[in-house]
């Protein structure tokens, strides 16, 4: 990822959520490989993982949930597909903004897929 090192670095912070902002030529299964393996590389251990995107507009997002050094961070990707790997922001966010903001993409994706029933019963979960 051409951004590992950026990545790597905001994961220092103190706050327990890492929010990148991204485009990628990968598809959704790719873009998180990608993320996992830049985590990895750095010695954080992937605790959890999942993808979610719409096939109607070509952008989604990725959730890791990681430890290293007794440190816990949830790295949240949004990413929108395009040519080239370019960062746009990174953000760490606390407990309450963070899981704000991904209720919040979690929404404007699964929005589109709302007659499916699976969708529709994590939704109500919300």
């Amino acid at each position: 990822m051409e951004f590992k090192d950026e990545l790597i670095r905001s994961l220092e912070g103190e706050e327990l959520w890492t929010v990148i902002t991204f485009k990628t030529p990968h598809g959704p299964g790719k873009t998180l490989e990608k993320l996992v393996e830049a985590l990895e590389d750095a010695g954080w251990r992937i605790t959890f993982k999942a993808n979610w995107w719409t096939a109607d507009i070509p952008y989604g997002l990725v959730r890791i949930d990681a430890k290293k050094d007794g440190k816990e961070k949830i790295v949240l990707g949004k990413w929108i597909l395009g040519g080239k790997c370019k960062l746009i922001r990174i953000e760490n966010m606390d407990l309450i903004k963070g899981r704000d903001e991904f209720f919040r993409m979690v929404d404007s994706i699964t929005s589109t897929l709302i007659h499916d029933p699976v969708i529709r019963t994590m939704r109500e979960q919300y």
